[in-house]
């Protein structure tokens, strides 16, 4: 089993059953979705699929305190060497590393990235881009990062076959719900948990629009933990 808490946005942790405990895109402090009174006690990892900061503010802070691993591409480990961070571990697409008894794949996504750093300056980050999680009981998930919908996910699927799905719905910067419904055609998932959507107005998209499209949409409450 593995236990599921949504951080609000497109922050999650995940926790397998020997206790390992991992983050995807923590963004923490700003989020207005990040449940009040929620701590990380233990962290073994970290994976980033881009810089914005709703997506990186978090990882140096938590990465520091935790001693974590920080999967991630070539771009953001310079980066977070420059600052001192010594767990990051540098990948690209394609590839596949272990976090403990955790393989992660980065896959391809359609989006941007950039990093600012605080003074105004703008730091590249590289290209955006998905995961294939690979977990020590055999199932796979799929975390789509900020992405529109492309024809490849017909390869995730082929290549992958993950059983779930975290897919940005919410529009304007990621795919809507239209385009959410056509990647999980793509992806052939069984389930699908809806991200990037309810933090800001101007996230449209929802969760009910998605499932009214044929999805098997599982929508998390902010740090309620659910088991997969």
């Amino acid at each position: 089993m593995i236990r599921i808490t949504w951080l609000g946005h497109s922050s999650f942790e995940l926790q397998l059953e020997t206790g390992e405990t991992y983050l995807i895109d923590p963004w923490f402090e700003g989020n207005p979705k990040y449940p009040a009174g929620h701590s990380v006690a233990r962290l073994d990892g970290i994976l980033v699929s881009h810089g914005h900061g709703d997506h990186f503010g978090s990882v140096e802070a938590l990465a520091k305190q935790h001693s974590a691993t920080v999967a991630c591409n070539y771009e953001i480990y310079l980066y977070l060497k420059s600052r001192g961070v010594g767990t990051a571990s540098p990948m690209n697409k394609g590839g596949t590393q272990k976090l403990g008894p955790l393989g992660v794949t980065m896959t391809q996504a359609l989006h941007s990235s950039c990093i600012e750093d605080g003074t105004g300056a703008i730091i590249y980050a590289g290209e955006p881009a998905g995961f294939i999680l690979h977990f020590p009981d055999g199932r796979r998930a799929y975390f789509a990062g900020d992405t529109a919908v492309f024809g490849d996910m017909a390869l995730i699927a082929e290549l992958y076959s993950p059983e779930l799905c975290f897919l940005p719905v919410g529009d304007l910067f990621t795919m809507g719900p239209a385009e959410a419904a056509m990647a999980v055609k793509l992806l052939k998932a069984k389930t699908v948990i809806p991200m990037h959507y309810g933090t800001f107005p101007i996230l449209t998209g929802t969760p009910e629009d998605l499932a009214a499209r044929g999805a098997n949409v599982w929508t998390l409450e902010p740090g309620v933990a659910v088991t997969w």
